[in-house]
């Protein structure tokens, strides 16, 4: 980050961001535990200038018209703030995956070898108004000894800046190098493609937002990258469904947080339980606009038609396509055909049913008889997550430590050569 108003070359902070990198790769636990520990003390204890920060960008995002869900997205409280230092300190507390022994074995002539996690080294993420993604990308890049190259929206700028200060300060005061966090400072879309382009500094890019940005990453990244792609996700509610239970997760999935990727879009239900069902759900989900088909729309009239692009789009908002199905291989083919590869649930007390659309429905996370907002790096006890990738090469689901590292094969022999 630049001391003067103008910014700092894109390149240049890369550059920074591989030199802290190469440090980070033989840092100890205990110091990179010393560091989360102090970064999380440091951002409670700066809490009102991050917050001072976060206000004008809220401000701005407002007077330009942006959604209540863009909002919530980019606005930061004293208890988010908390659970920023909070994240911090589980990160610490997790189990360093660097060094593990993944595996070893011996050949006939006596060579040893072992395959070792290590880290990927510049992890560059860039992503949109959510400044706690600063903190929680510092957090498990560091743990993982990663340097965290993190580009974030113009819309966020001052609540990024401010974060990252606090951060870098807290990494300095422990004995590392500051540009472990590297933010860029110039928010312009050239410099986000030139942050795509980084090859030979950057190791992995993950990008945080929605369908724009992945996009752009698709047209112009020529680093390595994983997709933390769409959540349009599902539940399905089987016909031997626990009524009341399938209420419960629904409402769950779809209301708890509508504004986050892993929060339902869509509701599947066999028809067998539909008229019984949908009523009572409809009656529980408070201000959520339904579309439906026409069989949903003949047992709740207050539905309305669903147009093919509701059945494929990721709202983000208190929306919800419903749909009836004949039988679990339709509801299974629904889900398939619309899915984004990210949560797809089932309620059902039918273990068959429940292990067929485990087997069948092709996510990074199958969920039964439970809402789809466990899918979580830290529901699953990662710690923050850094994003949830709908691809399949390297990681997939929610990426926590052992996602940010990979492996090298160590190779011990006493002469051997080969013939």
């Amino acid at each position: 980050m630049s001391d003067t108003t103008s910014p700092t070359p894109v390149a240049e902070l890369g550059r920074r961001a591989a030199a802290a990198a190469r440090v980070l790769a033989t840092t100890s636990t205990a110091a990179k535990d010393a560091a989360l520990l102090g970064a999380a003390d440091l951002l409670v204890a700066r809490t009102p200038e991050i917050l001072a920060a976060n206000a004008r960008d809220v401000v701005r995002a407002t007077e330009g018209g942006a959604t209540a869900t863009v909002v919530d997205r980019l606005r930061l409280t004293e208890a988010k703030v908390e659970g920023m230092a909070s994240g911090l300190r589980q990160v610490a507390a997790l189990a360093d995956p660097v060094g593990e022994v993944v595996g070893g074995w011996v050949r006939p002539n006596g060579l040893r070898i072992s395959q070792v996690r290590v880290p990927l080294g510049v992890v560059a993420i860039i992503y949109e108004n959510r400044p706690n993604v600063t903190s929680d990308a510092f957090g498990l890049c560091l743990k993982s000894g990663n340097a965290a190259f993190l580009r974030g929206s113009s819309g966020a700028i001052d609540s990024n800046l401010a974060i990252a200060a606090v951060l870098r300060d807290a990494v300095a005061k422990a004995g590392l190098p500051a540009d472990s966090l590297v933010l860029v400072d110039d928010t312009s879309r050239e410099s986000a493609v030139e942050f795509m382009q980084l090859r030979g500094t950057i190791d992995v890019l993950i990008p945080r937002g929605g369908p724009s940005l992945i996009q752009a990453i698709l047209d112009n990244a020529t680093v390595p990258y994983v997709i933390d792609g769409d959540g349009n996700c599902h539940v399905y509610v089987d016909e031997s469904a626990d009524l009341d239970m399938a209420r419960d997760i629904v409402v769950n999935a779809k209301t708890q947080r509508p504004s986050v990727c892993n929060a339902a879009e869509s509701l599947v239900v066999h028809r067998a339980v539909a008229d019984r069902f949908l009523p009572d759900v409809a009656s529980v989900l408070a201000g959520v606009e339904l579309v439906g088909d026409d069989r949903a729309r003949a047992l709740v009239p207050s539905i309305g038609e669903a147009t093919e692009d509701d059945w494929g789009t990721e709202f983000l908002d208190l929306k919800m396509s419903v749909r009836v199905v004949d039988s679990l291989e339709e509801a299974i083919h629904h889900v398939q055909r619309y899915s984004s590869g990210h949560s797809e649930a089932i309620v059902t007390s039918d273990i068959a049913s429940a292990d067929r659309f485990c087997a069948e429905v092709d996510a990074a996370a199958v969920v039964v008889n439970a809402s789809t907002r466990f899918v979580d790096g830290e529901e699953f006890g990662f710690g923050a997550e850094i994003g949830i990738s709908t691809q399949k090469l390297h990681a997939r689901g929610p990426m926590g430590l052992r996602q940010l590292t990979t492996a090298k094969y160590v190779v011990r022999g006493d002469g051997q050569t080969r013939g």
